[in-house]
């Protein structure tokens, strides 16, 4: 048995002060407000124990991490007609990156990317009846928590200098990749992203992708099947080009936003939520990179 609340406690204690805590993300100008000294662990067992140590009940901006929740509520939705849009390909590049769109076709490298989170969006869209209120409430069944709200400030200071995901999205319409107007299609995934969670929260929203498909409430989700070609894909494409350098440090599937979240599980053994907003040069958090090293070197626990 591991006492992981003093396992947290020292890793907290080993990283917090570590002097280059990285960068806040500012091209999204209401990240750039953030305190790069919160820092938070959550970690929550299969039992169902929970250990947390710093800021992990404080909110934030979950970014990219909700494209991991997006692709398993479309998975539920449509199945494996997925793949016939989006790839399950690492994709070696910055996770803005047009190129291989245009190389490839029109079908993103993978779901993780925001060209191929762009085109999950889509499939959102079009099977859900009011996709903002039908996501949001998703995330609240995951969760068994209410409180749990879109953060429209970030949303409109995303949609405002989302650019280049505009011209992403441009990108996939002239190859038909997208069935709906890129307004829209946008409009969801911008307020997807701005999604806020604490630690804890995004802890317990994981839940079912270490339970064969169950989340908290026990209510299957997806299958089995799914949650084996989710976690897969959290292995090799989670943190962008940085994913083999994760696999080969942590040894977990997990995955980054540039809001400074990663979360990570080991199958039917634990869910581990870290935030810390600094970003390293790949737009993966600093000390959680460093936290999550810690602890799988710390327990020994890994998939390998």
């Amino acid at each position: 048995m591991h006492d992981y609340q003093a396992i947290l406690n020292t890793i907290y204690q080993d990283t917090k002060n570590t002097e280059d805590k990285g960068v806040v993300a500012s091209y999204i100008p209401e990240l750039a407000h953030v305190n790069r000294d919160n820092f938070g662990i959550h970690l929550r067992t299969s039992a169902g124990e929970t250990f947390g140590i710093g800021d992990f009940e404080k909110p934030f901006s979950i970014q990219s991490i909700s494209k991991v929740l997006a692709l398993a509520k479309a998975m539920s939705l449509i199945g494996e007609d997925i793949w016939k849009r989006v790839d399950v390909e690492p994709s070696g590049n910055p996770f803005n990156y047009l190129a291989l769109i245009e190389v490839e076709n029109g079908i993103p490298r993978n779901p993780f990317i925001n060209a191929g989170a762009i085109v999950i969006a889509d499939i959102l869209v079009s099977n859900l009846k009011n996709p903002k209120a039908d996501f949001l409430e998703y995330i609240r069944t995951l969760t068994n928590d209410q409180s749990i709200n879109y953060n429209k400030e970030v949303a409109n200071s995303e949609k405002l200098t989302g650019f280049k995901n505009y011209a992403t999205a441009n990108l996939l319409k002239s190859f038909n990749n997208l069935n709906n107007p890129v307004e829209e299609v946008l409009d969801f995934y911008f307020h997807q992203c701005a999604i806020e969670m604490t630690c804890s929260q995004l802890s317990k929203a994981f839940y079912f992708f270490s339970n064969k498909g169950s989340c908290l409430q026990n209510k299957v989700q997806i299958t089995n099947q799914q949650v084996k070609r989710i976690n897969a894909l959290m292995l090799t494409c989670g943190f962008y080009d940085e994913a083999g350098e994760f696999a080969f440090e942590v040894g977990l599937p997990g995955k980054s936003g540039v809001g400074g979240g990663i979360v990570a599980l080991l199958p039917e053994k634990f869910i581990i939520t870290v935030w810390s907003p600094g970003l390293n040069k790949k737009g993966n958090s600093k000390l959680g990179m460093l936290a999550l090293e810690e602890f799988t070197t710390k327990t020994k626990l890994s998939i390998f």
